[in-house]
């Protein structure tokens, strides 16, 4: 598959820049490259659109430039092996790429390979969902990865003593990325589904991660709550503190409680509980 890459040099400051990184998501751009100054989005290049993508870089006066180049798929995951450093949470966990050497100072040593899927823990929200999982009690429950990209937190979750674990991503190359990634982390038991919260009807969870974003959240709240069980826990993230108002009110209206919420680079992940 050939992908575009738009390579963006800008004077944003970082919350300019990441409501840049959700328009452009939204127009169809699955992953992002952050350097000082600089943002290169990739698409698959039958789904780029001009007239969609240029009038929205030329009205924004802290773009400085835009370039559009075609690039083969071998030359992306050229791109990745260059500027994907490995991650890790003291010694908790150390999340890696493949061509990265194991370390063995770390309770858990997980290795993603991202392709286009989202989940390295080099996003906030991903590394606020991990954050999560430091603390909250995993072992012996079910539990629900709800959009979950590379399939990192299920993994985790996997490895912290769940008794199952489920991940689900409407996207294609996000449910085969997440079956890869579950192998290579020895993850067997973990179940991956395609699809969204309509799979999740006569399901019964003890603990639900949903890293997606906050219209989604709200829309699919009523689903989630009726999948929980007494006392359950949900983790939600994929959002600004701005929105946080919003999403809790949502949580509150369908019976959740909120119990607080962790904050990095203005990207919220907050807990809630069902009583």
């Amino acid at each position: 598959m050939q992908y575009s890459e738009l390579n963006i040099t800008h004077h944003q400051e970082p919350m300019q820049t990441e409501i840049l990184i959700a328009q452009l998501g939204e127009l169809g751009f699955e992953s992002f490259l952050e350097n000082p100054n600089q943002l290169l989005a990739y698409i698959p290049s039958d789904k780029f659109s001009a007239k969609n993508v240029f009038p929205l870089l030329d009205s924004d006066p802290s773009i400085d430039l835009f370039t559009l180049e075609n690039i083969e798929e071998q030359n992306w995951n050229a791109v990745w092996e260059s500027a994907y450093e490995p991650v890790r949470f003291g010694d908790f966990c150390n999340i890696r790429a493949p061509f990265h050497e194991a370390v063995s100072d770390v309770k858990f040593d997980l290795i993603i390979e991202p392709k286009m899927s989202f989940g390295t823990a080099h996003h906030e929200t991903t590394s606020l969902m991990i954050e999560w999982l430091k603390t909250e009690p995993i072992e012996g429950k079910r539990v629900l990865d709800m959009g979950c990209g590379t399939g990192v937190l299920a993994i985790l979750s996997q490895k912290l003593g769940a008794k199952f674990v489920e991940a689900i991503d409407n996207d294609e190359w996000a449910f085969e990325n997440t079956k890869e990634n579950i192998l290579r982390n020895e993850t067997h038991q973990i179940a991956v589904e395609l699809g969204d919260a309509g799979n999740l009807k006569n399901k019964n969870f003890d603990v639900i991660m949903a890293n997606i974003n906050r219209n989604i959240l709200i829309r699919d709240m009523p689903i989630y709550v009726q999948t929980m069980s007494n006392d359950a826990v949900i983790l939600l993230s994929g959002f600004y503190k701005s929105d946080l108002d919003a999403v809790s009110k949502s949580c509150v209206d369908h019976g959740l409680t909120y119990v607080s919420h962790l904050e990095k680079n203005h990207w919220v992940a907050a807990k809630f509980v069902k009583t």
